[in-house]
């Protein structure tokens, strides 16, 4: 999962004693020995960051309701245009709108989507008695954004899904992340759940650290940053950017390794961005 959530869970939450079991999602049976007696929440990301591996979000939510535990669903990547969890089962859906709802990497806000009234009323009056509101300013650029999300992650799937083929055939690539390719570990479960397969894509260097730091030297079109589904394309050095707040020994276990390298693909002039890859690979 993302860097930013490890860190509210393992330094915020955990030292104020709520509890945390971080397992493997993709394996029911791992998730079945996570559950404590106590457990009453399970939160899934779906693409995850970076590697892109997609949960079976119906088939989750179906045990966890068995236990009593509520269902949560970070849709960041994936947007409500590409996956509906709610409709899967999921009780409460978040969203970042600093990326794709925005879309244009100009505000930072984020969103909790449920049908569920009573959970509804209890999640308002924390925001309202805790005061995480966002601005008359940064609501309004955030609902600019949403008027366009439908053509955006169309064109942003499209160039991604062109990126990945052309990585895949790359010499200097060992391998690629993304659902929409049929190689892809989970591709079947991410077809049967969304509608489209979203703007990331992953990919491992070959060469480790230093041709990382070469390639990432010889972009010309995408930007080093860390943030994804603004309309301009941007790379991303995860195991130092998004996830350096990660222990060593748990990066080596998920798969977040020096020549990883996150790509969010942008609506940009599709074969541009490709020479730029292209070239930015030749000199790793």
């Amino acid at each position: 999962m993302y860097g930013g959530t490890y860190r509210l869970f393992a330094q915020v939450f955990e030292p104020l004693n709520i509890q945390f079991s971080l397992t493997d999602f993709a394996d029911i049976q791992s998730i079945q020995k996570a559950f404590t007696a106590s457990t009453k929440m399970v939160w899934i990301e779906t693409p995850t960051n970076p590697l892109l591996k997609i949960f079976d979000i119906a088939l989750i939510s179906e045990f966890a309701h068995t236990k009593n535990a509520l269902v949560v669903v970070d849709n960041t990547f994936a947007t409500p245009y590409f996956q509906k969890p709610l409709n899967l089962g999921a009780d409460i859906v978040v969203h970042s709108t600093t990326k794709y709802i925005n879309g244009h990497s100009d505000v930072i806000g984020g969103a909790v989507v449920l049908d569920n009234e009573e959970l509804h009323d209890k999640i308002k009056f924390y925001q309202m008695a805790i005061g995480a509101v966002p601005s008359p300013f940064d609501s309004w650029l955030i609902l600019r954004g949403i008027k366009t999300l439908a053509v955006r992650m169309r064109q942003h799937e499209i160039n991604a899904s062109r990126v990945a083929l052309f990585l895949q055939k790359h010499p200097k690539v060992e391998s690629v992340f993304f659902p929409g390719l049929k190689t892809h570990v989970n591709h079947q479960v991410a077809a049967k759940q969304m509608t489209g397969f979203g703007g990331l894509v992953s990919f491992n260097i070959k060469g480790g650290l230093e041709a990382a730091n070469k390639f990432f030297k010889g972009l010309k079109i995408f930007s080093l940053a860390e943030s994804l589904g603004g309309v301009e394309s941007l790379a991303n050095y995860s195991t130092i950017m998004t996830h350096g707040g990660f222990p060593d020994d748990l990066k080596k276990k998920i798969g977040i390794t020096d020549n990883l390298i996150r790509l969010s693909i942008g609506i940009e002039y599709v074969d541009d961005l490709i020479k730029d890859l292209d070239d930015a690979l030749n000199q790793s």
